[in-house]
Order: structure tokens, then C-alpha cells, then sequence
């Protein structure tokens, strides 16, 4: 049978995000929980869904049990269609050439056969890993007003920030007429967001003429590729909420936004939503004194004690006289009575005992990983055990069942790193 797709999306979910450090551990950054009850996905995910593409191939690579979990049949999103729908492409084994995913491109490279079924005129290639919500159908719109064949999503950013990014130099009617990968001195602030529209025969094409570059990239190699061959390149100018969450400390100021009196980001837009995946049907319960003040609460979380400014998942349990402030505690994560933690950032399932206090004390460079663990935030691991009484400094990363033994004299001092091999709960 022939199907025929106006616009199909390739979603990029395989990448490790090693950023995040002990977030990811066990998951790629996509499946990393964001905003109490969601996952990172969900948002390009709903995107979709939200301007009319009903037909979406989600890459995946790195450690992609939790994400292919998540993502099912789609029916969250609306996408258990049956013609189109989201389908979960990994790498497989050919007869001759196997490889993993070796670079953004390549990944779409090794689908054409995907893309080829679905007929398509356009293809939009999506990143999973930042949090935003766009119109992709009005992005389409524009790639077809001006004849363009390949289309990039840039954002406005201050200046002295230009440099981090892939920079799109255009004319009056917004046509690409150079670009610079993180320039030290830019020539303009429009950063690329990694979101491309190609009309369907430039990206076939290109993808083939470059198929033995080694990690093929769409910056480094296609897009050049596409305008050394005088493929139209136009602009298309974003300037709503996008947070690229790659790094502990966006991960954390992306989440304490969201319970911002007025927030940037809204959750609660009818006309916009944000689908997921429920992992509870069970409401919150808070206790006879219990207090909660500016926080997104998730189903199935049980409240005794206090929680101030901070966004905790699902099946959450904080004990009586618990004070929690300034974190983020994702889906299974219990907290001991009398417990204090400040700017605490746990993954799933983690236990901190009874009259633990984490993320205290002066503020050190972490002794392992400086680049990722700061901004004086506490990050415990998966299935990690903080035992009663003890004390954590801050910039501290623990993982694994740790005992009283591992916190001389009750204490894990500011930087440090605790890590328990082949220990998790």
C-alpha cells in the first residue's frame, strides 16, 4: 500500500547527555523526568501532535529501555495511528556495513527507508531533549511562502551569548547567506535551535552525497552541503520559551521557572497541552500538618511535612516534619522524617533517611566533575540510599546504598563524591 505524508518528523532521542551526569546514568536525556509529571520527549512529542504531524520516527540509541517504555504506541500523544504514528527506530544489524549511530545525520541517513514509505514532500528533524512548545505547521508554512528547501528554527539570543551557538547570518527576507559554528566574534545573534525543515528531495540527496563522512552531522556537513549547492536557506524566527536543558544547573532553573507565580513556560494552557505517559491514578495526599507553598505536586504523593518551592514527581513520600526547599525529587523518591534538604535534585527512586540534612554548609567545586556538579545543588542517583542523621555538603554527588560508614562522623562534605559500584536499590 502507498502512503502518502505531507510533512513526516524525525526525532533525535539517542543521545547520552552526559551533562546531566548521574541523571543519565541509566536513561538517555530524553526519558529524564521534567516538570513533576513529565519527561523530557513529551514536549517536541506533544509539539507534533499539537500542529497537525501524525507521523513521527523517534531515534534511539543510548540506553533506550526507559524511553521505548515511555513512548509505547504513542497513545498519549495520539500517535497509535494505522498509517503513521510514532515508530521507534534503533540501529540494526544489515547484512553489510553495521553501525550505531555515529552522528545526528547519519541517524536520519540510516532511516531512508523509513522516511521513502511515507512519500513525504517535507521532513522536520527534531531534537528530544528541549523543553518548548511551537507551532511546527506555521514553521511549514513559512518554508513554503519562500521557496525554501531547507528551513532552520533560530531564536534571538543577547550577544555576549552568541558564541555558544550555531549562528544563521541572513538578508531583509530572512534568506541564510552564511552561518558560523560558536564564532568568537558573531556576526549576528540568531542562534540555531537544531529544528530543520527539508523539503524531502534536498534531504535525500544530500544525506546520499555524504553518507561516508565520518559523524555525519546535519551543522557540519549537510547544511554546507545544501548551500555549496544552492539549495535556498531561509531563516524562520522563534521568539517564544526554549530551554535547552543539557546541563544540571538549566535542568534545575527550566524546573524552578515552571512555579514562577507568573512562570514563562505554562503547563496549563488549554489550547496548548502537554501530554505524558500517567504513571499513577491515585491523587495527592497531604497531611494533618503538612504545608506545601509555590511547588507542582505529582500524583500519588503523599505530603506530612513541608515543601517549599520545588517541583516533586509522582509517588513522592516526605515525611512528618520533612522540610524540602528549592529541589526537585523525581517519581519514587522518599523522604525520611525530619529531614532538611535545599537545592536537592534526586532521580527515581532514591530513600533519604530519617533526619538527613542535604545541601548544607560552604559552598566547594565538586571533586570529580566541577563542570557538571555546582551551582551548590545536591544530585542523587537512581536507586541511591542516604542512611538517618547524616549530613551532605553541597556540589555533592552521591550514587548507590551508602551506610553511616560512608559519612565520617555523620558528615559528606561540600564537593564531594560518593559513589557505591554496583549498588543500587
Amino acid at each position: 500500500m502507498i502512503v502518502k505524508k505531507e510533512m513526516i518528523a524525525m526525532l533525535l532521542a539517542g543521545g547520552q547527555g552526559s551533562r546531566l551526569g548521574i541523571l543519565t546514568e541509566n536513561m538517555a536525556k530524553p526519558a529524564v523526568s521534567f516538570g513533576g509529571r513529565y519527561r523530557i520527549i513529551d514536549f517536541p512529542l506533544s509539539n507534533c501532535i499539537n500542529s497537525g504531524v501524525d507521523t513521527v520516527g523517534v531515534l534511539t540509541q543510548y540506553m533506550p529501555l526507559r524511553l521505548n517504555s515511555h513512548v509505547g504506541i504513542g497513545i498519549p500523544w495520539d500517535l497509535d495511528k494505522n498509517v503513521g504514528g510514532v515508530s521507534v527506530l534503533s540501529p540494526y544489524e544489515k547484512i553489510e556495513n553495521t553501525e550505531w549511530y555515529t552522528g545526528t545525520a547519519n541517524a536520519i541517513y540510516q532511516n531512508l527507508a523509513y522516511m521513502e514509505s511515507y512519500h513525504p514532500d517535507y521532513v522536520l528533524i527534531l531534537s528530544g531533549d528541549h523543553i518548548y512548545k511551537m507551532d511546527y505547521e506555521a514553521m511549514l508554512d513559512f518554508h513554503k511562502e519562500n521557496g525554501a528547501e531547507v528551513t532552520i528554527a533560530v531564536m534571538p539570543v543577547p550577544m555576549e551569548e552568541a558564541s555558544r551557538f550555531g549562528i544563521m547570518i541572513t538578508d531583509g527576507d530572512g534568506r541564510i547567506t552564511d552561518f558560523e559554528e560558536k564564532p568568537v566574534h558573531p556576526r549576528s545573534n540568531l542562534a540555531s535551535m537544531g529544528i530543520y525543515i527539508f523539503t524531502w528531495k534536498t534531504l535525500r540527496d544530500a544525506l546520499i552525497a555524504n553518507a561516508d563522512q565520518s559523524n555525519l552531522d546535519f551543522g557540519k556537513h549537510v547544511i554546507p552541503y545544501c548551500r555549496d549547492n544552492g539549495s535556498p536557506l531561509y531563516a524562520y524566527e522563534f521568539h517564544g520559551y526554549w530551554k535547552d536543558v543539557g546541563t544540571l544547573t538549566s535542568y534545575w532553573e527550566a524546573n524552578m521557572e515552571l512555579i514562577d507565580i507568573v512562570p514563562e513556560f505554562n503547563l496549563y494552557e488549554e489550547y496548548w497541552k502537554i501530554y505524558t505517559r500517567s504513571t499513577s491514578n491515585v491523587p495527592q495526599y497531604f497531611g494533618p500538618h503538612s504545608h506545601a507553598e509555590r511547588s507542582i505536586i505529582g500524583e500519588g504523593t503523599e505530603i506530612m511535612g513541608t515543601v517549599m518551592n520545588s517541583v516533586i514527581g509522582c509517588n513522592v513520600v516526605i515525611g512528618e516534619g520533612a522540610v524540602v526547599r528549592n529541589s526537585i525529587l523525581m517519581n519514587g523518591t522518599v523522604v525520611g522524617r525530619g529531614a532538611q534538604l535545599e537545592k536537592v535534585i534526586t532521580a527515581e527512586d532514591v530513600q533519604i533517611g530519617d533526619g538527613a540534612v542535604l545541601g548544607t554548609g560552604e559552598e566547594r567545586p565538586n571533586d570529580t566533575r566541577p563542570d557538571i556538579y555546582r551551582s551548590g545543588l545536591v544530585t542523587l542517583g537512581e536507586g541511591t540510599v542516604v542512611p538517618p542523621g547524616v549530613s551532605v555538603g553541597r556540589n555533592v554527588m552521591i550514587s548507590g546504598i551508602t551506610q553511616a560508614e560512608d559519612y565520617p562522623h555523620g558528615w559528606l562534605e561540600s564537593g564531594r563524591t560518593l559513589v557505591k559500584e554496583g549498588e543500587t536499590k
